[in-house]
């Protein structure tokens, strides 16, 4: 049977107390292994409080950002996404960018068989932006489900 307690000992953030980085921090992103990877199953992350900056205006932006994936041999450590997430706080960037930044920076941490990243973002001057972008492993099943997907998309 396999064991998370080499894992454990290689995760910076997990249990301990952190600094929150007060601009983007990518490199606070964190794997550990995946026990199923013969498995195809879903794992979808929450985080209803996201924050950015307007590019231009230097105002706030609130969105909940929605994050969906098959695994592969790795998946993100949930402590480290807050901390990542948290680094959108003070850095500007538009709806659509926050929501592609978001999407290949987990591809390259992890390469996951399939993911999806989708921004609710509130209402600002009466119109609210939900920014979709996906992903499917090239010359795989997954790359059909990603085409499949975007073309229905629609909420």
């Amino acid at each position: 049977m396999k064991t998370r307690d080499k894992e454990k000992e290689h995760l910076k953030s997990l249990g301990k107390k952190v600094a929150y980085s007060q601009d983007y921090a990518p490199e606070v992103l964190e794997t550990f292994e995946n026990l199923h990877p013969e498995n195809d199953y879903w794992v979808r992350l929450n985080c209803g409080e996201f924050t950015t900056l307007c590019p231009i205006t230097g105002q706030p932006d609130y969105a909940e950002i929605r994050i969906s994936y098959i695994p592969g041999e790795r998946m993100v450590e949930s402590k480290s996404l807050k901390l990542y997430l948290f680094s959108f706080r003070n850095h500007g960037d538009f709806h659509e960018d926050c929501v592609n930044t978001i999407m290949k920076d987990l591809i390259e941490l992890m390469n996951p068989k399939y993911i999806e990243v989708t921004g609710f973002f509130t209402p600002r001057g009466g119109i609210s932006i939900h920014p979709y972008a996906n992903w499917g492993r090239p010359d795989t099943k997954w790359a059909k489900l990603a085409e499949e997907r975007l073309f229905s998309y629609e909420r």
